[in-house]
């Protein structure tokens, strides 16, 4: 399977959800893809509850969360 580089479709822009990271084009937060998948909703569930999303979106919110937990490491 070929990586997949988030930052083609995660964007931080401060004037959306607060400079949270969000999917391009839409205000769905990593964070809330992130929360959605610990609660149990699998990928499918995601996709007909938020028809905006793709199945690469949800990957990327997965690829980011770990690159951003080292950035935040490195900074403390």
């Amino acid at each position: 399977m070929e990586a997949l580089d988030y930052r083609q479709i995660i964007t931080i822009d401060p004037e959306r959800r607060f400079g949270k990271p969000c999917v391009r084009g839409t205000r769905i937060t990593v964070f809330d893809v992130l929360s959605w998948l610990a609660a149990g909703m699998s990928h499918a569930e995601i996709l007909a509850e938020y028809p905006q999303l793709k199945e690469d979106d949800i990957r990327a919110c997965l690829a980011f969360a770990p690159e951003r937990e080292q950035t935040l490491k490195r900074a403390t």
